[in-house]
């Protein structure tokens, strides 16, 4: 519906929409200039107060004479502040207010003047508790949408990088900022990111990048193993960017979305390129050895105590001291819940009281549950290596793919002895193999298709590219 030449009739209509008398935070202001009436709405806290304390006076020493024909005239000719917009729709202009855009009417004038001044509650740019690193930038993204794109604007300096606004959500309108690098960027990719995001029909993005995830994603739920990556680090984003990779920006989430993403991308992390090329292959190898251990150690332990016979003459001290109380497959399933319990309950717990619930958690849950009987000792020591290990990547979302294969092996292996390993360890792969990101190519490139130099690249952390003047 388009807004009325009269001020007092768009007054009342968004009285009503807005219900002024119920909320508080809702602020309108009627004033007079010129002879005439105008109002201004605006929301209380998303205001910057000293923007319109500058504009005001100015209003106040507009003569009658000099008053313009149309709204466009005034904004230009009174309004020296940059961020100016005209609407003449009434939903678009209640949307931008609730945005935390002042809003203008003035009596004459079928246009609504929004002035955008807006200033969000934000926390200060320090390093994500997640994503830390020994050594590099110790900044990182906050809730404020505009704040994360100035991060990676202070990185790159190219009018080739882009960052389109959209919105989505009927009732939350939330925005999303879709950064890319024209030249690199995979256009056809993009267009069915834009294409899928302006097609979403929901209530509201409630989970954020998550919500965002699964309305662009939908198929193949089954499969844990993630189809994007996550990142808190400016600088992670910044060289995604440049790699010709697209980050979505969500408001009110301090995390950047970076895709297409195959499993070497989320294995990687920025410690690899902050220390000198021996040493960051050094950590990518040992990260990739590692979050492979995690996967397999326990089943494989597992299988050995079930055949003993196999083991061989090397690693025969790997053999259990004692015989269990409780089966060895128990054992293992009620630590890997027993885990996941603690780490909700460290999440919760008041940070006063996380050391004496650290003390407390190694005392009685370490040495007390191998003295009654409930855990060996071997199977507190396997599965404490395989908790700690799951910390070397920084991919909540691909642990958890590594701990739901690794249970799926454990119980195979259990029924099925041989049949069962071999059979969780194909299954394993095949979620990994038969994978596909977003934009529809191989989760495992360059391995499958087999692309030797950049599958050097992906083990091997090379020198950074340099051109010559």
């Amino acid at each position: 519906m388009e807004f009325s030449p009269k001020l007092s009739d768009n007054i009342k209509r968004l009285h009503e929409k807005l219900d002024v008398q119920s909320n508080f935070d809702v602020v309108y202001r009627v004033i007079h200039m010129a002879g005439r009436e105008a109002c201004i709405y605006f929301i209380d806290g998303f205001t910057k107060d000293e923007v319109w304390l500058k504009i005001l006076p100015g209003f106040a020493a507009i003569k009658e004479e000099d008053m313009p024909p149309d709204a466009h005239t005034f904004s230009k000719k009174y309004l020296p502040y940059g961020e100016i917009g005209l609407v003449k729709d009434e939903d678009q202009m209640i949307t931008q207010l609730l945005m935390g855009i002042s809003c203008l009417f003035i009596d004459g004038y079928d246009t609504c003047i929004t002035v955008d001044c807006r200033t969000y509650p934000a926390r200060g740019v320090s390093e994500p508790e997640k994503d830390k690193v020994l050594r590099g930038s110790r900044d990182g993204f906050v809730e404020t949408l505009i704040f994360n794109t100035a991060l990676i604007r202070r990185r790159i300096r190219d009018p080739k990088l882009t960052m389109e606004i959209m919105s989505t959500g009927e009732s939350s309108h939330t925005d999303i900022a879709i950064c890319y690098f024209k030249g690199r960027v995979d256009e056809k990719l993009l267009a069915m990111i834009k294409d899928r995001i302006s097609k979403l029909e929901v209530d509201a993005l409630t989970m954020n990048q998550e919500s965002l995830a699964e309305c662009l994603y939908p198929h193949k739920w089954f499969n844990p193993f993630p189809k994007f990556k996550f990142s808190e680090r400016p600088d992670t984003a910044a060289a995604s960017i440049l790699e010709g990779n697209i980050i979505i920006l969500v408001d009110s989430s301090p995390a950047a979305m970076i895709l297409p993403s195959s499993v070497f991308d989320i294995i990687e992390e920025a410690d690899d390129y902050y220390f000198p090329p021996v040493t960051g292959t050094y950590l990518r190898l040992s990260r990739l050895i590692i979050s492979i251990l995690t996967l397999f150690m326990t089943p494989l332990w597992l299988l050995l105590m079930q055949n003993p016979e196999i083991i061989p003459s090397w690693l025969q001290f790997t053999k259990m001291t004692e015989a269990p109380q409780v089966p060895l497959i128990f054992q293992l399933l009620i630590l890997e819940f027993a885990i996941d319990g603690l780490r909700l309950a460290a999440v919760t717990t008041p940070s006063m009281l996380t050391t004496p619930l650290s003390v407390i958690a190694g005392i009685v849950l370490g040495e007390y549950s191998v003295k009654s009987g409930w855990f060996s000792s071997e199977t507190m020591l396997y599965m404490a290596f395989v908790t700690i290990a799951n910390y070397s990547q920084s991919s909540f979302e691909l642990g958890y793919a590594f701990k739901f294969m690794r249970m799926i092996m454990l119980i195979t292996t259990a029924l099925f002895n041989y049949w069962g390993f071999a059979g969780g360890v194909l299954l394993s792969l095949g979620a990994i193999v038969f994978n596909k990101t977003i934009a529809g190519k191989s989760y495992i490139y360059p391995l499958i298709p087999f692309h030797f130099s950049e599958l050097k690249k992906r083990f091997f952390r090379g020198r950074l590219p340099h051109k010559k003047k």
